[in-house]
């Protein structure tokens, strides 16, 4: 392994990680295409972090940041549905974000681009990813339990408003991360892939959500590292790592 793609391949790993663990829950609670919006969602932050020459990271998460809490907030005001709203805010980021990123950027915030990692990308990467995992995994059982009856939850103490916000913040950090790797077309099969894969080969919910971090990890080290060795964008060969290892698990998959 060439010394400099050291740094890329341990942010795509702890990266790709976080995003299978959390992709398992999105799968489970079908919201699926809801991770794949919100990387949309995130390109006009991307975009004024290329323009204004700050970390595009700040950005693309803020851009999450302000969009959760209108959709939080509208949702629990009315009677649309997260998928909803997340759809017009979909759209209309992905027409600002279109429209105000620098053209020869454009494709760098659409596919990602890893090739240029420094120690703090690093850091970051895994202090977050880890953050993420810890975060979710002790609202985990909470936030199943809500998946299967709202009421049953609500009945046993459990705030889900208040849970569904901490996750849909948890999923936005991981976006905004996963956006360098894979960028903002393809973030959304980070998220699903790997936890697709994992529905099939596991036989209970502990080794769905261990079996989809995991996958998400091999899918983003193996995905950037032929990547690298064709000389290649990242993002669109971890999504093919990942869709192999997707057909693969089909000839495995549990009855």
């Amino acid at each position: 392994m060439e010394q400099n793609l050291l740094p890329s391949i341990l942010v795509g790993a702890f990266v790709g990680l976080a995003s299978g663990y959390l992709g398992s829950l999105m799968v489970l609670r079908k919201m699926s295409l809801v991770g794949d919006a919100l990387s949309h969602v995130a390109l006009p932050g991307l975009a004024l972090g290329i323009i204004f020459n700050f970390n595009p990271f700040l950005g693309a998460f803020a851009a999450l940041f302000v969009s959760i809490i209108f959709i939080w907030t509208i949702e629990n005001k009315t009677k649309l549905s997260t998928e909803t709203l997340v759809g017009i805010f979909f759209t209309l980021s992905l027409a600002i974000g279109l429209i105000i990123t620098p053209e020869p950027e454009l494709l760098e915030a659409l596919f990602g681009d890893i090739s240029e990692t420094s120690a703090l990308d690093v850091a970051i990467a895994v202090i977050l990813s880890l953050f993420a995992i810890f975060v979710v995994h002790r609202i985990y059982n909470k936030l199943v339990l809500g998946t299967i009856s709202d009421d049953l939850a609500k009945s046993v103490g459990t705030k889900t408003k208040k849970i569904d916000f901490i996750f849909l913040m948890i999923v936005a950090l991981i976006v905004a991360l996963g956006i360098k790797v894979v960028g903002t077309l393809l973030m959304g099969a980070l998220v699903i892939i790997p936890a697709a894969a994992s529905k099939n080969l596991s036989r209970n919910l502990s080794n769905y959500a261990g079996f989809s971090a995991f996958i998400g990890l091999v899918s983003s080290v193996v995905g950037i590292y032929f990547a690298s060795v064709i000389e290649f964008s990242p993002g669109p060969a971890v999504v093919l790592a990942s869709a192999a290892i997707f057909f693969i698990s089909l000839i495995f998959k549990k009855d």
